[in-house]
């Protein structure tokens, strides 16, 4: 795994040396590591699938040639689209190293406007993650014009995005429910069988144990994940080889595509509605896009085209060349065809791969729902990162629980794999219908190619994809509309926020305060200017927000020194901790007002390390001594003061420090830290990023440095920061209560007054989301009439 530095690695070196040996034995420890966390659900597939192909409508044509059929259809599935669409070319199409539904739509934002975030282009402004690929003015040009200048298209693209975001969530929801139910039930094999009402108890004490264990972290038990595993996949191999050679040998003739047509000839439309099962075997290839970035795009192919695939292709031959001669066996294929001698230990095997490959899918759906966030579609939750080395690794306690709840609905209401599978297909077939969609755009608008090059990808896995999704489908009475109810639910909770979050900016938006307004006010804004820096959160990019007048009309007192902070999360996965901040003045020098616009990728880790305000308090005053020492910086409408910004990235600003920090030791547990020392800020910055506890409690002191060429102003200025810092910083916040106008429809105020305000008060605060130290945090309450 990639280990954490700081509060990101934005863009990890992963590839020093394509060629060299280094570079190959680390991407082959990675592709073991990522057997582990990538293959478990794929790789437990053999566990359900003949038996959802072969129960139903298939109940009348179960003989030799169907067996067949079936095998070849599982195979030639397993090379198209996981072999041929993914490894070759979906793992191409990478978002630095990210992967996965949002990775795509991130680099169709940053390579047309399609993205729907609220004044995204400020926030985006000198990002050097921007620049990837060659220019995207050429070729698609008309078509990419058609599609941004069309608000409703860009709508109609992230609600699919969001779509396959909830298909995603719902597998979170069906994956532990299959697979756990399908391994326990090879007890009812043996000769003590168990009764269906034991069967069940065990799999939901199984169940529950598995979301009880989430807070620990995937990493607490990461190292036994890849033995597991392998010996799984070692086992489904050699009773797949030893199945073949005992039964029938003459399974291996199946791998040609003319079984396909003869079992369509003979089996007609009940073959087709057979697929629904078929495709259960493939069900969790998305994961080796989603999880890319926890790996390299090498280590993913390696494990796949020559561990997984081999394994995988074996063990359903075994398991054919089984049925073929043992037609009865057909509802437990997989455990009959395990030799008597080895029953206990791959059922043992299969119980712990299982589980396995549930757990990798629960931290999938909590990635999920963590960047679903990022975009403003989903109200804020609780997220905990459970490893300091692991990217990914988080846990949300409240979707964890719902997961929990929801699996032993499933479980308890079916109490049957078919009836599950048939939910789990459609689940898994929409969400790589919809990648294809979204592949198909990012070769046209992101690769530079010929728009028929796109087209034919997109209709030749269409056209395959779109016969199991037909097929699918038509399982939505036997269970298949489960996928789509939870699909829906999430989907209305994430249109809401959405919709009640971007009414709420656009109120803010059009309620700004007038720059002149300020301007008459003078430099001491008509009010008292009272020690200390006022750091005022809003969600303008641009602009002074309402609640600062708000505040001001209620109590004309306000601190000497004013930063109107927005936090912003941009569609890159990491920005570089040298580009987080922005900075820029939003009055004359007098009146001593900042903006500061602080930037995070949908991967980014927003950690609670005390240090946001020196960071601040720093690019602050580079960014007083660059715009005095470099005006051209500043842009000539930011000099005429018409309420825009001269935004400067602090990862241009050369080694030398604005300022001098001497840093304080208050920290009783620690003797080996000097009591006062002085530092460059830089080094200082190092201090932080060694994540040490104890140098993270202690308290820093900024001087000016003895310069005597710096201009007085400019010195005056940096000397009103130290003071105001010293005084102390406070946090103001809109504590906002958001209503429908009188006049708004009754749909509107049902939505608004209802929806979004009920997901308002039951999720977390901002304040808590951002880190804000509650003794320093002062609330203004506000109504927001949208």
């Amino acid at each position: 795994m990639e280990p954490e530095s700081g509060i990101s690695t934005p863009f990890p070196s992963r590839n020093p040396s394509p060629h060299s040996w280094v570079n190959l034995s680390r991407n082959l420890i990675l592709a073991c590591q990522s057997l582990g966390v990538v293959y478990g659900d794929l790789s437990t597939s053999p566990l359900y699938v003949y038996s959802s192909t072969f129960i139903g409508k298939l109940e009348n044509h179960q003989n030799e040639e169907a067996i067949f059929g079936a095998f070849s259809l599982i195979f030639w599935t397993l090379t198209l689209i996981p072999l041929l669409k993914y490894v070759f070319i979906l793992l191409s199409a990478d978002d630095n190293g990210e992967g996965g539904t949002f990775a795509l739509y991130s680099l169709l934002c940053r390579h047309a406007k399609f993205s729907l975030l609220p004044n995204q282009q400020a926030a985006d402004e000198e990002l050097s993650a921007y620049k990837y690929g060659p220019s995207t003015q050429a070729i698609g040009s008309p078509f990419k014009r058609f599609l941004e200048k069309h608000k409703r298209l860009r709508t109609a693209l992230l609600v699919v995005v969001l779509f396959g975001a909830s298909m995603v969530i719902g597998d979170g929801v069906l994956t532990p429910a299959i697979s756990v139910l399908s391994s326990v039930s090879g007890l009812q094999v043996t000769e003590k069988k168990l009764t269906n009402g034991e069967l069940l108890l065990l799999a939901c004490v199984i169940l529950v144990g598995l979301f009880a264990l989430q807070h620990f972290g995937t990493h607490r038990v990461a190292f036994m994940f890849a033995p597991i595993v392998i010996i799984w996949l070692v086992s489904i191999f050699s009773i797949g080889l030893y199945n073949i050679i005992r039964w029938n040998p003459k399974i291996v003739c199946a791998v040609s595509p003319y079984y396909i047509i003869k079992f369509f000839r003979e089996t007609g439309k009940d073959g087709w509605i057979s697929l629904g099962g078929v495709l259960l075997s493939i069900t969790g290839t998305e994961a080796m896009f989603a999880d890319l970035g926890h790996f390299t795009a090498l280590s993913i192919r390696l494990a796949f085209a020559f561990v997984i695939y081999p394994c995988l292709v074996v063990q359903y031959m075994g398991q054919a060349a089984f049925l073929s001669r043992n037609l009865h066996s057909i509802p437990n294929s997989f455990y009959d065809s395990i030799p008597g001698p080895v029953f206990w230990p791959v059922f043992v095997i299969a119980t712990l791969a299982a589980i396995v490959g549930s757990q990798a899918v629960i931290t999938a759906t909590f990635s999920i729902i963590k960047q679903c966030h990022a975009l403003g579609c989903f109200p804020r939750v609780k997220v905990v990162h459970t490893s300091k080395h692991i990217y990914g690794q988080i846990y949300i306690p409240e979707i964890n629980w719902i997961l929990m709840i929801l699996t032993l609905v499933i479980t308890i209401g079916f109490q049957n794999t078919t009836l599950i599978g048939n939910a789990y297909g459609l689940a898994c077939m929409t969400v790589m219908f919809i990648t294809t969609f979204l592949m198909a755009l990012v070769i046209t608008f992101v690769w530079q190619k010929n728009i028929l090059l796109a087209a034919m990808f997109l209709l030749f896995f269409w056209f395959i994809e779109g016969v199991y999704l037909s097929a699918a489908l038509t399982k939505v009475p036997q269970g298949g509309w489960v996928p789509l109810v939870l699909s829906f639910i999430f989907m209305m909770v994430m249109y809401i926020w959405h919709y009640g979050t971007r009414k709420k900016y656009n109120f803010d938006l059009h309620n700004k305060v007038s720059l002149k307004w300020l301007l008459g006010l003078g430099p001491s804004l008509g009010i008292v200017r009272v020690p200390g820096i006022g750091l005022v959160y809003s969600e303008l990019a641009t602009g002074v927000p309402a609640i600062f007048s708000h505040f001001v009309t209620n109590l004309p007192a306000f601190h000497k020194v004013l930063v109107f902070v927005c936090v912003k999360s941009v569609p890159v996965p990491y920005v570089s901790p040298e580009e987080r901040f922005l900075i820029g003045r939003i009055c004359p020098r007098p009146y001593r007002m900042y903006r500061c616009i602080v930037r995070y990728g949908y991967k980014d880790i927003q950690r609670d390390d005390g240090d946001f305000e020196n960071q601040l308090i720093q690019s602050i005053a580079e960014f007083i001594q660059m715009e005095a020492g470099e005006p051209q910086f500043c842009s000539s409408e930011s000099s005429s003061y018409d309420g825009r910004m001269a935004v400067i990235s602090t990862r241009s600003i050369q080694s030398s420090s604005s300022l001098v920090v001497t840093e304080i030791d208050d920290c009783s547990a620690s003797n080996s830290i000097q009591s006062s020392k002085s530092l460059t800020l830089q080094s200082l910055r190092s201090a932080y990023d060694d994540e040490n506890p104890q140098v993270r409690r202690c308290h820093v002191r900024f001087q000016l440095p003895k310069s005597p060429g710096m201009d007085i102003s400019v010195r005056e200025e940096l000397m009103d920061l130290i003071q105001a810092k010293e005084a102390g910083v406070a946090y103001i916040m809109g504590h906002s209560y958001v209503k429908a106008r009188r006049t708004s429809s009754f749909l509107k105020k049902l939505v608004i007054d209802m929806g979004y305000s009920f997901l308002r008060k039951n999720c977390r605060g901002p304040a808590v989301a951002l880190n804000i130290p509650h003794i320093n945090l002062i609330e203004v309450g506000m109504i927001y009439y949208v």
